[in-house]
């Protein structure tokens, strides 16, 4: 949870990012992200949500440095890591890892677990002998709830929800700062997603961990992060605590998400008669001009058209809508 006052873990201003690529036989910019601006404290899960194509793992991945960034700033304890190169890059990476969707794929087919969680150990922390690594690998097996006689199978041999569970292990063994979480909950079961959810929010309390949460499922996200961020075409529509979002969301984009969320009681789905989400996202090659929601927004005016509104406080969150007070 964030410390009123507190220096951000991590500081983002005004990133851009952008690729090249070929429509009708040219190439051109598609812009996946503009202009987001956001922080992240030491200890807090901050939840990513959005359609498929808003920005989310483009997102997670400039953070880490893993796409080319356009434009901005993204300061890791002070530090601008757009602008690291070469050994200083390598060194901070010890502090950022991720955890990614498909457990069982993101695992070395041809190691075995033990060498995968030492890996890490080699390249951040190469004083320590071999001994000391396996050691070490065992104890973090242990930790995520499995046994270290693991340490000599291979990645076939496990479920789709251990595999996840080697995948923060691996994370962990870092000792870590920051986490960011490619949609970890998706690939599985909803009784294993459980249990993965409450490891993570587990290991998040035990070692004061940030997490940088990227999901749909939104149950999950109400249960395991403290803020959410709201992403639509490369654009933040909503800021917010967890429990104000989820309660009473400010923007038209986070109320069509929450309300496209099922009910199990059929009397009660019923009763809220729902009309889906209007069309499709516009492409990213050619966005709206103004608020890019606008084409599918009910509220939306001839201002929504001319203007791309600015985050700004409403209630408890910080939104990105013109028309934020009426809704």
């Amino acid at each position: 949870m964030s410390v009123a006052g507190a220096e951000p873990l991590l500081r983002v201003r005004q990133l851009c990012v952008s690729f090249m690529v070929r429509a009708q036989g040219r190439a051109v910019r598609l812009r996946a992200l503009q202009n987001l601006s956001f922080e992240l404290h030491a200890g807090e899960a901050l939840a990513v949500i959005g359609e498929s194509g808003s920005g989310k793992s483009t997102l997670a991945r400039a953070l880490l440095r893993l796409n080319t960034v356009e434009s901005g700033e993204v300061r890791f304890r002070g530090i601008d890591l757009l602008r690291l190169r070469g050994a200083a890059l390598r060194s901070m990476r010890r502090h950022l890892q991720m955890i990614f969707q498909d457990g069982p794929s993101a695992l070395d087919p041809r190691m075995q677990i033990g060498a995968i969680l030492a890996e890490p150990l080699q390249v951040f922390r190469p004083e320590l002998a071999p001994e000391a690594r396996r050691a070490a690998a065992a104890a973090m097996l242990e930790r995520v709830g499995l046994s270290p006689q693991h340490l000599g199978r291979y990645p076939h041999e496990f479920s789709g929800g251990q595999a996840q569970r080697i995948g923060i292990a691996r994370a962990l063994i870092a000792e870590p700062a920051l986490i960011v979480c490619d949609e970890p909950l998706s690939a599985l079961d909803v009784s294993i997603k459980a249990q993965i959810a409450a490891l993570l929010k587990s290991a998040q309390k035990q070692l004061n961990l940030a997490l940088l949460f990227i999901a749909h499922d939104l149950p999950a996200v109400r249960a395991l992060c403290d803020r959410v961020l709201v992403l639509y075409l490369g654009r933040i529509m909503e800021i917010a605590p967890s429990e104000s979002l989820f309660t009473a969301p400010r923007h038209p984009y986070t109320r069509a998400l929450l309300l496209a969320v099922p009910v199990p009681d059929p009397r009660l789905a019923r009763a809220r008669r729902v009309a889906p989400l209007p069309g499709e996202m516009p492409s990213a090659l050619d966005p709206p001009s103004g608020c890019v929601f606008r084409t599918r927004c009910i509220y939306a005016i001839a201002r929504c058209a001319q203007e791309v509104p600015e985050l700004r406080a409403v209630g408890a969150s910080l939104v990105a809508c013109h028309r934020a007070e009426e809704i």
